[in-house]
């Protein structure tokens, strides 16, 4: 396959975009044409660490480009120009690619592949201010987590792991049962959370 140019993508990232595809662990989405799905821009002050591109997103070429998305979106409290604006929020989730789907929804992110990528491209984006965190996985790989630390825990006591990291739960429309039980999370959390990514895009 010939090679491409990154899309949405300065030359400093683009160098990351083609080893990603060139990588033997992405090997079988590369052939069947599936190019790496992230946002990335050196100005860039706020990163979202989600789970892994979803069917749609890696159809569209557009991450969160789903109802999940337009809740993280209201919870952020940005609007879909900001939130794909590279040189103001990057999307690295803890996979690049689709990983399939599962008996209950879809497949787990590859280990080792966030590991391996996530520091590469977040050496060149220096200016990060926020980095918010949806999810378990993502949640888990950051906070260094044991297998005994509870999600809800971790999220309602964020403020522990400000300013750097900001814990969400994931904004999937399966969660709408855990919202109802925690109630504190948009009373409390969603005001703080939507001032703080105010603040880090100053």
């Amino acid at each position: 396959m010939d090679e491409q140019e990154a899309p949405d993508l300065g030359q400093e990232f683009a160098d990351v975009f083609q080893a990603i595809r060139n990588d033997e662990q992405n090997r079988d989405y590369t052939e069947r044409g599936i190019d790496p799905l992230f946002t990335a821009g050196s100005h860039a002050r706020i990163v979202i660490v989600g789970q892994a591109p979803g069917r749609i997103a890696q159809d569209t070429r557009i991450p969160w480009n789903d109802k999940s998305g337009d809740r993280l979106r209201d919870w952020l409290g940005i609007d879909r120009k900001t939130f794909y604006d590279p040189q103001r929020v990057s999307i690295m989730p803890m996979d690049f690619y689709f990983p399939g789907a599962g008996k209950s929804g879809d497949l787990p992110p590859r280990k080792g592949f966030a590991e391996k990528w996530h520091p590469v491209l977040l050496a060149r984006m220096p200016e990060v201010r926020l980095t918010v965190l949806v999810g378990n996985y993502a949640t888990r790989r950051y906070l260094h987590l044991s297998s005994k630390d509870r999600l809800t825990d971790v999220v309602h006591g964020y403020r522990a792991y400000l300013p750097e990291y900001f814990p969400l739960v994931h904004p999937s429309p399966r969660n709408q049962i855990w919202l109802r039980k925690n109630p504190w999370f948009e009373e409390d959390v969603l005001p703080d959370l939507r001032s703080r990514v105010t603040e880090a895009l100053r």
